[in-house]
């Protein structure tokens, strides 16, 4: 009995240790992790990162090596004073730094690696790979910095760096130390253009020394290149554009109108794309983003909203007629502007009365004021005819993001009848409190995208398709989005008289004195009023230009919105900027280089001062404008004549 009571045990046990020992390794055990085991080094292989080209395969982005002095905070043996010293003079750090990066390294983990140094050059880590088997816990890993090859295009182009704690806890691929796009197309394409990373197990022995592959490599990856993409900009318009907004502020957009391509995105003022790049960055960039005044980061060709002006007076006409609220030819007389109640909005001299052509060409308040109350009374109610004419304007693509591949941008702003229950509460306002979304005022607000989006719509003849910025990525097709078109609520039947008048805009209207021999131009000029809040006071500074385009007439290459703030009206500095720009895209050169002349040799440096000086503003549009001086003028000249060699 004693026997089979010690055996009864002895099986009872066993089956408890079983039963534990299942339990462990099945239920309560846990998936075997390389990564998560500190027994074994990984080191990551960085793949080449995708160049970029511009449409007509000009390299922009390469490529250069670069080496990251890496730390694993937990296998640093301790050095005595002068060791650190030595270390710290190969770095070319003093002492200070190497105390806050390797606690900084701490922090993010003790026993992970993470950038000391990043981003050596050439000749610092030929000095130092020599040495660096003294320092226990720092390695050197090589990646790729981006070359530069051009000094355009900076907000085109946008740049790569480091990532963060929130970068990596959202998307664990990327470690400390590792890169990413930060603006721009290498934010936008940043999975295509940087490859997948390959990695190699090290395995350690109990003295953390490094004794040969883990598995004998079968765990191992190798890197896998990023694509080449190419992008949908003209180099050279693109370096022309950002030359003629020299010492100016604003925007210029141009637009392949039969495909949505970008064909220039200027920003001004701009910067060197180069200057983002190496261990320079962190301190050019700081001083690019604390430039509050000129603000060289602020991608004005997307992100600065404007109130559109008169090329916003197409819209109205193309609604009247698709409402047939108006024809062609009915008429509205003009007394130097329209009266409304006990106001008045303004205008400028000329013939009247107007018909929709020379309404256009002549850009007459008065006229679109009496078009644009005839759409909103059309309905039984101003909070209908009002929904009416929003959902118009937002077929053009105003008033939203444009579902483009741009990585920043604005929606901008169309009213509609909730906007102004808002302000004035229901039912409680009329047509007249609106009225100047006649003429492109109030309380409408586009970007430069936005009216070079439209202009390429109305070139169509009613449709367009998503504006983007890439036009081949290697071995794939680009989204099917982008090549898919998009219809306006405008019937096609009503564009030719408004591009007649367009066209009449540059044969005897406001931009008479901006032709451009042998192209046939449509354009609509703009003078878009400007304020700001100044010592806690609306302040009126000098009027915006605006001017959109789109050519030839029939069948359009281009189309073109150029903003330039406290630009005065809009053939001054828009109109002539957008003429340039369309001759140098289909003629390939200049002829009217007395349009250039102007707008090279003139500044408005001294406009963007007048909010920090307290001069009076350039209201009166026959102020005199300053120069630039004989030297920077030459200098513009040197840069054009590069530009032109290229």
């Amino acid at each position: 009995m004693r026997k089979l009571l010690l055996l009864t045990t002895a099986i009872l046990v066993g089956l408890v240790f079983i039963a534990r020992l299942f339990y462990l390794q099945v239920y309560g055990g846990y998936e075997y992790d390389v990564f998560e085991d500190s027994a074994i080094r990984k080191v990551y292989n960085y793949p080449k990162r995708g160049y970029v080209y511009d449409r007509n395969g000009e390299l922009l982005v390469a490529n250069q090596p670069s080496y990251d002095v890496m730390v694993i905070p937990r296998e640093v043996e301790p050095m005595d004073s002068s060791e650190i010293d030595e270390f710290c003079d190969l770095l070319k750090i003093t002492r200070t730094d190497y105390d806050k990066k390797l606690e900084r390294a701490n922090r993010y983990s003790p026993r992970l690696p993470s950038p000391f140094v990043p981003q050596l050059s050439k000749l610092d880590y030929a000095v130092l790979q020599e040495k660096m088997r003294k320092y226990e816990g720092f390695y050197i890993q090589k990646r790729s910095l981006r070359l530069y090859q051009t000094d355009i295009g900076a907000n085109v182009l946008g740049d790569i760096g480091e990532v963060n704690r929130s970068i990596i806890s959202k998307q664990p691929y990327y470690n400390m130390g590792d890169l990413i796009g930060k603006q721009g197309i290498e934010k936008t394409y940043e999975k295509t253009l940087r490859g997948v990373k390959g990695i190699k197990f090290i395995q350690k022995d109990r003295f953390n020394k490094d004794i040969g592959p883990f598995q004998e490599g079968k765990l191992d990856t190798l890197p896998v290149p990023g694509k080449d993409i190419k992008i949908t900009i003209d180099s050279k318009l693109q370096a022309y554009g950002e030359l003629l907004m020299k010492n100016k502020r604003g925007g210029i957009i141009a637009i392949e109108p039969s495909s949505g391509e970008i064909l220039t995105m200027v920003s001004g003022p701009s910067y060197n794309p180069n200057l983002l790049v190496g261990r320079d960055r962190s301190k050019n960039f700081n001083k690019l983003y604390r430039d509050s005044i000129a603000k060289p980061l602020f991608d004005r060709s997307l992100q600065a909203m404007y109130p559109p002006g008169s090329p916003f007076k197409t819209l109205n006409a193309l609604i009247a007629l698709q409402e047939g609220v108006v024809t062609t030819s009915d008429k509205f007389s003009c007394s130097l502007g329209y009266r409304y109640g006990n106001r008045k909005m303004g205008c400028h001299v000329h013939r009247s009365p107007a018909d929709m052509n020379l309404g256009i060409y002549e850009s007459c308040n008065a006229y679109f004021a009496n078009v644009y109350r005839k759409i909103i009374d059309k309905y039984d109610s101003p909070s209908e005819g009002m929904d009416k004419w929003s959902e118009h304007i937002k077929s053009f693509g105003l008033g939203n993001y444009l579902n483009n591949d741009l990585s920043v941008g604005q929606p901008g702003k169309v009213p509609s009848a909730a906007t102004y229950d808002r302000g004035y509460g229901k039912n409680r306002w009329y047509t007249t409190f609106t009225i100047s979304n006649a003429i492109g005022q109030g309380e409408v607000l586009a970007t430069p995208i936005q009216l070079a989006n439209m202009a390429a719509a109305i070139g169509n003849r009613g449709y367009y398709y998503t504006p983007h910025i890439i036009k081949e990525i290697e071995n794939q097709t680009i989204p099917k989005k982008f090549t898919t078109p998009k219809y306006t609520t405008i019937d096609k039947e009503h564009f030719e008289p408004v591009i007649q008048g367009m066209f009449d805009v540059y044969n005897k209207g406001t931009a008479k004195y901006v032709q451009v021999p042998g192209i046939e131009i449509c354009g609509k000029t703009g003078t878009a009023e400007n304020f700001a809040i100044i010592n806690g006071e609306k302040t009126q500074l000098t009027d915006h230009s605006i001017f959109v385009a789109f050519a030839p007439k029939d069948n359009p290459k281009i189309a073109i919105a150029v903003f330039v703030e406290n630009g005065y009206f809009g053939s001054r500095f828009a109109g002539k900027m957008a003429s340039l720009m369309i001759e140098k895209y289909i003629n390939g050169s200049i002829t009217r280089t007395d349009l250039e002349t102007f707008v090279l040799s003139h500044t408005l440096e001294h406009e963007y001062a007048k909010p920090f000086s307290e001069e009076p503003f350039g209201i009166n549009r026959q102020t005199t404008l300053e120069t630039v001086s004989p030297e920077e003028y030459q200098e513009l000249l040197n840069i054009k004549a590069n530009i032109s060699s290229k």
